[in-house]
């Protein structure tokens, strides 16, 4: 993550230097376009705007897909992990509520949402 920032940071850098050097140049002749700063500033905005989405968007919504397709893919008999830190056992599974077994104590069966389970792995998985 780091490094993405290092990255877009240089870029913004080289993008300021560039621009800079364009704006300082002073022309002689008297049909100078006047919206070339106005320009500069539209380039900027896109940039940022690109760099935000590929630093910050695009990564959130993979993570939220790859959510999705293990909730999707949940069964009965999963071995999970909730936000909460807790290990359990999915014992039924409706919409968006499971029932899940806490312990080696049968007895202990909480109903959770599914937007609460982090991590999920078939049985016998190594």
């Amino acid at each position: 993550m780091k490094k993405k920032w290092m990255a877009a940071a240089a870029l913004l850098a080289a993008l300021m230097s560039m621009t800079g050097c364009a704006t300082t140049t002073t022309t002689t002749d008297a049909s100078a376009d006047p919206t070339g700063g106005w320009l500069m500033i539209i380039i900027y905005f896109v940039v940022i705007i690109g760099v935000m989405y590929f630093i910050a968007i695009r990564p959130q919504k993979k993570e939220q897909k790859k959510q999705a397709e293990m909730l999707s893919a949940l069964e009965v008999g999963d071995i999970i992990l909730t936000t909460s830190g807790f290990y359990g056992t999915v014992i039924d599974i409706t919409d968006d509520t499971v029932i899940v077994e806490f312990g080696n104590n049968k007895n202990c069966r909480i109903p959770m949402q599914k937007s609460a389970i982090v991590e999920a792995e078939k049985p016998g998985q190594d």
